[in-house]
This record gives structure tokens, sequence and C-alpha cells, in this order.
């Protein structure tokens, strides 16, 4: 065997390796963990698929992060494996250089589960990834039954250095009470909802003043980043902003270059030489 071959050998065995980590350390079948589930795991891998939502900053001048969008629809089998997807494309990134965090969503019932917390933390450990650079996006508060063991999953969570989201946040006051209670770094509005309803600045203060960074989230329409603006808000994305991107066309993306793509397909909210926008 040459020592290229034994090279690629070594490499493509290193990077199986966390996921066979993963599998001995928890391996219950119902945490989509089976043998069939590491199949498909890999097959999905190969795919290269497109689910990586870059997140830019108000400004579009600077790329601020990704949420991985294949885990706000899987479901409990999918879970973990979809989860080792998102953890190895931040691997990626940073193996490669670039310190890009990710917002992996994950459902509350799973949150207050101890298996999935277990299985969850091993993933993350195995991972070896820098504080700062993953981050879980809580997709619903859990129902009140489930409200102690879940926030003890999240402690769990923030003792390995994992940031906390408020995905879908609406202003409400046991969601404002989540936020505030947990220390969470950031919450997501939904832009859609803002041109309905605008919430109160008052609130919006609030959350700034706690240093919690607001996100805002589904931008389609230009009036989507005038909103957003004016809420001075942190971070944006959306259709508006950019697509969905495969893990490697992330390492693409030049911040120098995001602002001037971004407005030269969707024109800056200000008057022209005629008066119009």
């Amino acid at each position: 065997m040459s020592p290229k071959s034994r090279l690629y050998t070594l490499v493509k065995a290193w990077k199986n390796k966390p996921f066979q980590e993963v599998r001995d350390a928890c391996g219950d079948p119902w945490l989509g963990l089976s043998s069939q589930a590491l199949e498909e795991h890999q097959s999905w891998s190969k795919r290269q698929a497109i689910g990586h939502e870059p997140i830019f900053n108000c400004k579009g001048t600077k790329l601020t992060g990704t949420l991985f969008r294949p885990l706000l629809t899987s479901n409990d089998m999918q879970l973990l494996r979809l989860f080792m997807e998102g953890l190895d494309s931040i691997s990626y990134w940073y193996r490669s250089g670039r310190f890009i965090p990710g917002i992996l969503p994950i459902p509350a019932h799973a949150l207050a589960s101890s298996k999935y917390i277990d299985a969850l933390s091993d993933l993350i450990l195995n991972s070896r990834l820098p504080v700062g650079l993953v981050t879980l996006g809580i997709q619903t508060l859990p129902d009140s039954k489930l409200e102690d063991s879940c926030k003890e999953g999240l402690l769990r969570m923030r003792r390995l250095g994992v940031l906390v989201h408020l995905l879908q946040f609406s202003g409400g006051v046991e969601q404002l009470h989540w936020v505030q209670e947990l220390q969470m770094e950031g919450v997501h509005l939904d832009m859609a909802l803002v041109r309905q309803q605008e919430l109160p600045m008052e609130l919006l203060s609030q959350l700034q003043r706690s240093r919690t960074q607001i996100y805002a989230s589904n931008l389609t329409l230009v009036k989507d980043l005038e909103n957003a603006s004016l809420m001075q808000v942190d971070h944006c994305y959306g259709g508006l902003m950019m697509p969905p991107l495969s893990r490697h066309q992330m390492l693409q993306i030049n911040d120098s270059r995001i602002a001037k793509a971004i407005f030269s397909l969707h024109p800056h909210p200000q008057p022209n030489q005629n008066g119009d926008k």
C-alpha cells in the first residue's frame, strides 16, 4: 500500500470516528442510533444536504452563524442523527479555519428526557468544539409538567458551554420569563408575524439591556429588512438574505462581498433620485 493510500485510509477512519464513538456510548435504538440509522446518516453526509441557513448581522456585512434547518422538522428517530450532522458541519468549518457558530434546534420534550440529554452530552463532548460554536435552539416552551425536567436538561447543557436560544419568540410573558431565568443568549423573531403585529419597543429594549441578542428570522420582503433595521436587531436571516446552503458552500461565503451581493438584489430602503423607494 502506498503512503498516499495509507493517509487516505487514516483520514477516512478519523472522520468517521466521532459517529462510532457516539454509537458505542449511547446506542439505544429508540434514540435513532441503530445500524440502519447510521447507514442513513452516512448516506445523508455524502449528499451534502442543502440545510444550513446563513445568518448575518443586520447590515448584511458579516456572516455571524447558521441555523441547521433539517432539525426543525425532525422526528424522534431522526433527532440524534441530524444533531450529529449539524455538529459534524460545525467541526468541518472549524477544521477549515472558519469560526462559524451553529444553531441546532431541539424540541422541548427531548430536553426534558435524561436519555436524550445523556446522548446530546456525549455528542457535544466527542465533537471537542470550543465554547461558543454550539447553540441549542428551543423550538417551543414545554408543557407545564415538563418544565422542571426541561430546565434541568438545559442547565446540564450549560455546563458543557452550550449557548441557548429561544426560537419563535413572540414576546409572551411566559417566554420572557424563561429567557430571563435561563439567561438565554438569543431570541428569534419571525418577521412575517411582526408585519401583522409589531412588538413593543420597551420589550426589545428590555431584551437588549439583558444582553440578549435579537435575531430577525424569515426575512422574505424588503419591508422585513426595513422593520429589522428599525427594531435594531442584531442578526438577520431568511430568503431575502441568502437561501440555505450545503456545508461546503458555507465556506465559500466571503464577508467582504456579502452586503454587495444582498443589496444588489434587494435595494436599500432609501429614496432614489426621483424620490421613490
